[in-house]
């Protein structure tokens, strides 16, 4: 009777581990990984934001779905977005020089820091179009690059 219970006991044990398993898989699969290149130097750090939807993309960063803070080293940066599911996403990044948590832009609104968007997308006379950053997440793990622009 012993023996019973015992591999009864490591059969459940063994369930519940391989659920575990399974469940972390999952969430590590569903992910966006960012590599942002061309920064001038590694002064402060870079912020990413991952936005749903066109509205307030890219300039209310608080706004977007998930925001990430990356260190630099030897003008290099990385941000992820963990646990992200199927859809349609962009990205906006920004070189926060001096680390106090926002774009610094001039007297026009011209941003003094280096910026950047997914597919590199590049805006006219103003910021980049959702659209033109805008890509398809169709789970899994997704890779980009994105290099910093300095206006």
């Amino acid at each position: 009777m012993l023996n019973i219970s015992k591999a009864l006991f490591l059969l459940v044990g063994l369930q519940f581990a391989g659920h575990l398993l399974v469940k972390a898989q999952s969430s590590r699969e569903n992910l966006v990984h960012v590599d942002i290149a061309g920064l001038r130097n590694d002064k402060g750090q870079v912020l990413c934001a991952l936005f749903s939807s066109a509205i307030d993309f890219p300039k209310r960063a608080d706004q977007a779905l998930a925001q990430v803070r990356s260190g630099i080293s030897h003008g290099h940066a990385v941000c992820e977005f963990p646990g992200i599911s199927s859809g349609t996403y962009a990205v906006s990044v920004f070189h926060d020089e001096n680390s106090n948590g926002k774009l610094d832009a001039n007297f026009m609104g011209i941003p003094r820091e280096g910026v950047g968007a997914s597919n590199n997308a590049k805006g006219h006379f103003g910021p980049p179009k959702f659209a033109d950053a805008a890509f398809q997440f169709l789970g899994g793990r997704r890779d980009m690059e994105i290099t910093i622009v300095y206006l």
